[in-house]
C-alpha cells in the first residue's frame, strides 16, 4: 500500500521515506528504498532525471558523439585516403536525435519509478521539521524513517554577467542555444568547459578556452593535463591557462572580453558566444533547512555528520549528490552509489561508506581523459614512496592505428599496491573500469601482470604498463 495514502489521526499523509529531488541521487535512492520494501514519496519540482539527464551528462554526450562522427570524416579524408567531405551539419536533425535519446531515458526512469511503486509528486518540497515536509499542491507529509535531500546544483556565473541563453550561456543551456556559433569563448577549463570547447571545435567553431588555474583539468594528474592541452591545441583550440577575464561586454552580435594571460599580457577576444563553465553551486533555496535544524556551510553544501551513512547532524535526514561537500565528487555515478548507501541505511542494512578515491573521473573531450585514484603529486604529498610508469598509447599497435597519441600512467607504492591510474587518448572512457577495480581492490602491479590483455587493443597499453612495473616488461623497457 502506498505510504502517502496512509494518514495520521490529524489527516496528515505518511510515508517511510521522503526524497526531495529526482535527479540521479534522488531517483536511485527511491528505487533502492522501494526495492527494500519501504514506502517512498519522491518530490521533484521539474522532471525526474535532473540536470544529468535533461541538461548535462546525457544530452552533452549525445552531442559529443555527433562531434566524433564529424571528426571521423576529417580523419578518413586526411589520414586514410577516404575521399569523404562534410557538406553541412543539420542542426535541427542533430537536436532531434539528442532530444529523442533524452526523452527515451526520461520515460525509462519514469517507468522504473512507477514499477517500483514510488509515488512521484511534482512540486516544491519544504521541510517543516526533522520528520515532516510540505509539498506544493500536495500538502503536508509526515515521514517515519527518514528524509533524503537530493536537490542538486546549478551553474555558477561570473560576477557582473547574466546568462541570456543566446550570447552568454551556461553549461545548462549551452546545448539549447539557437544554432551553431562560428566562434565561442569558453571560460573554465574543468571537465565541462573542456568538453564544450571540444564539441564546438569539432563542429567548426573557432574556440578560445580560458582557465584561471595554471593548467586544464587542474584536479587531474599533471601529465594528463599536459597531454590533454597538447591534443586540444593540435585541434586548433586556443588554450589560455593561468588566465582571467578582466572585462566583458555583451554586443548585438556576440561578446568582447579582455583576457589577462599568465604572462601578464592583455588580449581582446571576440566571439559570437560566451560559455561560462566555472563550476556549480548547490540548490537549497526554498528547502526550509532551518525548520529542520540544518544549515549550509560557507559554500552552500549540506555536510553530513556521518559519512558512513551520509546522515546530517539531524538524525534521519540524509544527503546525496551535489549538495554534499568534498570528498563527494558531484558526479552522477557517485550519486548513484550515494543513493544506494542511503536507501540501505534507511532500511536498516549494514553499509560501507562510499570510497570516493575509487570513483572514476572522465572528461569526454577529444582527446578523452579518464582516471581513478591518486595523482602522482597526491601520492607524493601523502608521504608515500612511489613508483610511476608511463606508457604511450602509440607504443601499442592499436594506438598506432588510432594515431592520436595518449598515454597510460600508473602510480603505485614502491613494492606495494596501485594508488592511481590515469589515461588520455581515444576511447579511454571505456577503458577506466578495469583500473577502478585494480585500485579499489588494492591490487599490486604483479597481480595485474598475471592477466592477459587482448591484442591488438588500446587496453593492451594498460597491461603493458603493469607488466613493466612488475619487472616483466615486453614491448616497454623498464
Amino acid at each position: 500500500m502506498n505510504g502517502s495514502r496512509n494518514a495520521t489521526e490529524t489527516g496528515v499523509r505518511e510515508t517511510d521515506v521522503l526524497v526531495i529531488g529526482g535527479g540521479t541521487g534522488g531517483y536511485s535512492t527511491s528505487l533502492r528504498a522501494a526495492s527494500l520494501g519501504l514506502e517512498v514519496v519522491l518530490a521533484e519540482r521539474d522532471k525526474v532525471g535532473g540536470t544529468c539527464l535533461h541538461r548535462g551528462c546525457v544530452p552533452s554526450k549525445a552531442m559529443l558523439h555527433a562531434a566524433e562522427l564529424v571528426d571521423g570524416i576529417a580523419e578518413a579524408r586526411e589520414r586514410w585516403g577516404v575521399k569523404a567531405t562534410l557538406d553541412s551539419v543539420d542542426w535541427p536533425a542533430l537536436v532531434a536525435t539528442r532530444d529523442a535519446i533524452v526523452s527515451r531515458n526520461h520515460r525509462g526512469v519514469e517507468a522504473h519509478l512507477a514499477h517500483a511503486s514510488v509515488e512521484v509528486v511534482y512540486g516544491q518540497a519544504e521541510l517543516t521539521g526533522p520528520r515532516s515536509a510540505r509539498i506544493a499542491g500536495y500538502g503536508d507529509l509526515a515521514v517515519r524513517r527518514g528524509i533524503v535531500l537530493a536537490t542538486g546544483s546549478r551553474p555558477r556565473m561570473l560576477p557582473g554577467l547574466a546568462a541570456d541563453g543566446r550570447r552568454v550561456v551556461t553549461s545548462d543551456d549551452a546545448l539549447f542555444a539557437p544554432g551553431l556559433p562560428g566562434s565561442v569563448l569558453v571560460v573554465g577549463g574543468g571537465a565541462i568547459g573542456v568538453e564544450y570547447a571540444s564539441f564546438h571545435r569539432s563542429l567548426g567553431a573557432e574556440v578560445t578556452l580560458v582557465e584561471a588555474a595554471g593548467r586544464l583539468v587542474p584536479l587531474e594528474d599533471a601529465d594528463v593535463s599536459r597531454h590533454l592541452t597538447r591534443g586540444l591545441r593540435k585541434r586548433g583550440i586556443d588554450v589560455l591557462a593561468g588566465a582571467r577575464l578582466s572585462d566583458t561586454a555583451v554586443l548585438d552580435d556576440g561578446v568582447r572580453a579582455t583576457v589577462r594571460t599568465a604572462r601578464g599580457e592583455t588580449r581582446t577576444v571576440t566571439a559570437e558566444r560566451l560559455l561560462v563553465a566555472v563550476g556549480r553551486t548547490p540548490v537549497t533555496e526554498g528547502l526550509g533547512l532551518a525548520a529542520a535544524g540544518l544549515a549550509t556551510d560557507e559554500r552552500g553544501h549540506v555536510a553530513p555528520a556521518d559519512w558512513t551513512r551520509l546522515e546530517t547532524a539531524v538524525p534521519g535526514i540524509h544527503v546525496v549528490g551535489d549538495l554534499l561537500p568534498p570528498p563527494s565528487l558531484g558526479l552522477a555515478h557517485a550519486s548513484f552509489a550515494e543513493g544506494l548507501l542511503v536507501a540501505e541505511t534507511l532500511a536498516g542494512h549494514a553499509t560501507a561508506a562510499v570510497d570516493y578515491a575509487t570513483v572514476p573521473r572522465v572528461t569526454y573531450s577529444s582527446p578523452q581523459t579518464a582516471s581513478v585514484g591518486l595523482t602522482e603529486a597526491e601520492a607524493l604529498n601523502s608521504g608515500r614512496e612511489v613508483t610511476v610508469n608511463t606508457m604511450p598509447l602509440t607504443a601499442v599497435a592499436k594506438g598506432m592505428v588510432h594515431g592520436r597519441g595518449g598515454l597510460v600512467k600508473v602510480v603505485a607504492e614502491r613494492g606495494g599496491r596501485v594508488l592511481g591510474v590515469h589515461l588520455v587518448g581515444p576511447n579511454v572512457s571505456e577503458m577506466i573500469a578495469e583500473s577502478q577495480l585494480i585500485v579499489g581492490w588494492d591490487a599490486e602491479p604483479s597481480d595485474v601482470a598475471h592477466h592477459i590483455h587482448a591484442h591488438p587493443t588500446l587496453s593492451e597499453a594498460v597491461g603493458e604498463a603493469f607488466l613493466t612495473l612488475a619487472g616483466r616488461g615486453l614491448h616497454q623497457q623498464a
